[in-house]
């Protein structure tokens, strides 16, 4: 059964009947990149950098689009669940499409993590991330329309489910307490 209007369709018509020819998956992966890089979740920060994205400042419609993105990603990220759902189209689109979606979110996600991170010093396992995200981003071309391709698609969707929580959790520690004093 077919989805009608899924959220990537409804965004995608919204952004490009407001001028805006950009994929709706790349800038949920800038808001996802730069609230993990340790952002934070204010409104106007995340609207510059859209901005800038979409090549001129938003209109209402998209304005309020983009700030209800954020307030879905600042559930997902501080949420219990620690779940985040990927702005891709449905399933029923040929693999090609979202193929190239994935590619698109994942070099969104790199600007955005890159746009807030600065010189943050990473681990080792959060740089193989973003290294695994930047090979992820080339993938548009090497998955065709079969078992293994779609197989494959699902494979990388589920490790892109969860490196932004990796990402997220260790750009976003607590500081450290200042030692007490030890009165002797």
């Amino acid at each position: 059964m077919p989805i009608q209007n899924s959220p990537y369709k409804a965004f995608a018509t919204l952004l490009s009947s407001s001028g805006h020819p950009v994929s709706p998956a790349e800038l949920h992966g800038l808001l996802l990149g730069r609230s993990c890089a340790g952002a934070g979740f204010d409104a106007d920060g995340w609207l510059v950098d859209a901005s800038d994205v979409l090549g001129s400042a938003p209109e209402d419609t998209v304005r309020q689009a983009l700030i209800g993105l954020q307030e879905m990603v600042k559930g997902e990220l501080t949420g219990d669940d620690m779940t985040v759902v990927l702005l891709l189209p449905s399933d029923d689109e040929p693999l090609a499409e979202r193929a190239i979606a994935l590619g698109q979110w994942c070099q969104g996600f790199l600007a955005g993590f890159g746009l807030a991170a600065g010189q943050t010093a990473l681990t080792t396992e959060a740089m193989e991330v973003l290294q695994d995200l930047a090979a992820i981003a080339q993938v548009q071309d090497a998955l065709d329309e079969s078992d293994d391709g779609e197989s494959d698609y699902m494979e990388v969707m589920e490790y892109l489910r969860v490196a932004p929580l990796l990402l997220f959790t260790e750009c976003n520690k607590p500081a450290a307490p200042e030692p007490k004093p030890s009165l002797h």
